[in-house]
């Protein structure tokens, strides 16, 4: 499989390292409009992941990773992009600019044979979620939008809680700061989202309610959330208070997760009773982990808590993407 990917923050820059030296795919062409000499130094060196441990270097348009070459493009549409050309397969759409129909089909119109996007597309995308619907996927389906990191950890959670039935769900979602946050305080359309994110507890307005209703229509107007970025660079906090339709023991709950994390849901869920802090989640590839040690349950009312790492646990389920995608290019 022939890839490429348009944008290279940091799920871009992350799915380069990842899949440079992966089996079976070839990563041909990357495409930002950063300086490919800034773009090199940001590959070798990371602050959340650390120094990559191959040699990074850039020859004219090619960046080199030892005995591989992969093109450099600094066009601002992917109409300008030669995917057909480069013969893709498939393109990783990370730029975070063309997440509608139209704006994804530009890679189509330029040759890729399908399109991933790297977060929740427009209303007009298909919204599939690995470990949950990807099965729903056709062959004619050639815009993909995997959910985001959010929607990838607690998916699985609603689904698996509503074995004993759900009335209603509030979830706030601890996350490390983002570049969408500023690192002194400065002018927002969102105010907060303005403040120094190093600085200060800040809460966030997200949408991860409409994804999941869209997933789960009989929790219509039944489930709210909220984002709390906190002073770390990487992992997050899912923290659901949940109104179950019958009450359920702790031990109940946390073993339909243990269960659940060993057979149908292996690779995707991870439960864990260890004391974890976020900084233990760094690197972890699941969705989500369940912090059994910090179930608790009230009569029909039941706190859960999870874990996941935002970058690596996200990147891990477009990889599985990938393969999902071979036996359709």
């Amino acid at each position: 499989m022939r890839i490429a990917i348009n944008g290279m923050g940091r799920i871009g820059r992350l799915l380069f390292r990842r899949l440079v030296d992966h089996p079976g795919i070839e990563l041909v062409a990357v495409n930002d409009i950063m300086d490919p000499a800034n773009l090199v130094y940001l590959l070798r060196y990371d602050s959340v992941y650390g120094t990559f441990p191959e040699p990074v270097s850039l020859q004219g348009d090619q960046l080199l990773v030892n005995d591989r070459s992969i093109t450099v493009f600094q066009q601002s549409h992917p109409s300008s992009l030669p995917w057909k050309a480069l013969q893709v397969d498939v393109v990783l759409e990370c730029s975070g600019l063309f997440t509608t129909k139209a704006g994804a089909s530009a890679h189509l119109d330029a040759g890729a044979k399908k399109v991933l996007l790297s977060t929740t597309g427009s209303a007009d995308i298909p919204l599939l979620i690995y470990g949950f619907n990807q099965h729903a996927l056709t062959p004619g389906t050639d815009i993909i939008s995997p959910g985001g990191c959010m929607t990838n950890c607690s998916t699985h959670i609603l689904y698996i809680l509503n074995a004993i039935g759900i009335e209603s769900v509030q979830l706030n979602i601890l996350h490390s700061y983002t570049s969408r946050q500023e690192l002194v305080d400065a002018p927002h359309k969102q105010f907060r989202r303005g403040r120094a994110a190093s600085e200060s507890i800040i809460p966030v307005e997200i949408d991860l309610h409409q994804s999941l209703e869209k997933l789960f229509p009989v929790l219509q107007h039944r489930i709210a959330a909220v984002s709390t970025r906190v002073p770390v660079a990487n992992g997050a906090l899912a923290d659901f208070t949940i109104q179950l339709k019958q009450p359920a023991s702790r031990e109940t709950i946390n073993q339909l997760f243990r269960k659940a994390a060993a057979d149908e849901y292996k690779g995707i869920i991870e439960y864990t009773e260890d004391p974890l802090v976020s900084l233990d989640i760094k690197g972890n590839t699941h969705s989500c982990v369940i912090d059994g040690t910090l179930t608790s349950s009230v009569g029909n009312h039941c706190k859960l808590i999870t874990w996941f790492d935002n970058e690596y646990g996200y990147t891990s389920r477009m990889i599985d993407w990938l393969h999902n995608l071979k036996s359709l290019v």
